[in-house]
């Protein structure tokens, strides 16, 4: 698979560094640096797009500026692209109204488009749009690379006897390398410590995704709903190892 990934700062291009270090050996990574700074409304695409781009089967937007998303077409075309992953992290870089047209606008050009909110919450079959509603994945190419990143998956093996974690594999790190930074960190954990060890190695790591609470996730955060979606994976593995917790009262007053 020819990717080409599509980056403006930091938050893209540690991205593109973990794709670039853990991607199989069988994808071809490439990148383009977008402008730093993009008027408002962008009426000439051209002016601002090289001349040639690298052919690629699927883009992937990692950009921290609105007006990336309307270059986004003539970047598909120009590299002959099949599908597009435009991650919404931050509501600012990629805002819902604009993901919507972007979809519309790459559909009429035949171009499959995925915008998974947070960008962790791709799974082969589907991506988060709120707290509440997924949107199905429908294109081979996204599922592809969804099978290696998206939403995290790590593999736990719990010692029955000390309840400690002795592995933890990854199966689907974050794009961004946090479930993998968390796995290496995992074992030696006991049972009842790890998934909330887990979530501060998430914040810790740290998560890219926005701290601006949002109507569509119940009034909280991008980062929140990340650390959920990890935690989510681990604590069915952890919960049968944990022992109950009680609350001893204090004294009694008269």
């Amino acid at each position: 698979m020819r990717i080409l990934a599509i980056i403006s700062a930091e938050y893209g291009r540690r991205h593109l560094e973990n794709l670039q270090a853990h991607a199989p050996a069988s994808w071809t990574i490439h990148s383009w640096q977008a402008p730093l700074i993009l008027p408002p409304v962008i009426d000439y695409p051209e002016d601002y797009l090289p001349e040639n781009l690298p052919p690629a089967d699927l883009l992937l937007s990692f950009a921290e500026h609105r007006g990336v998303a309307e270059l986004l077409p003539d970047i598909a075309r120009l590299s002959s692209a099949q599908a597009v992953i435009a991650a919404i992290d931050n509501d600012a870089w990629l805002p819902t109204g604009l993901a919507r047209q972007l979809g519309g606008w790459l559909a009429e050009m035949g171009v499959a488009f995925a915008a998974p909110k947070p960008l962790c919450s791709l799974t082969e079959t589907s991506y988060g749009v709120t707290r509440s509603q997924r949107h199905p994945v429908s294109h081979p190419l996204i599922a592809e690379f969804a099978r290696h990143f998206g939403q995290p998956e790590i593999q736990l093996e719990i010692d029955p006897q000390t309840r400690q974690v002795s592995a933890a594999q990854v199966k689907r790190d974050a794009v961004c390398g946090c479930a993998r930074y968390v796995a290496s960190r995992l074992p030696g954990l006991l049972a009842d410590d790890a998934e909330e060890k887990a979530g501060l190695l998430h914040h810790h790591f740290p998560c890219l995704a926005s701290m601006v609470k949002l109507n569509d996730f119940n009034h909280d955060t991008l980062m929140h709903e990340s650390g959920r979606l990890l935690k989510e994976n681990l604590n069915p593995q952890l919960k049968p190892h944990q022992r109950p917790g009680y609350i001893t009262p204090g004294d009694l007053s008269e």
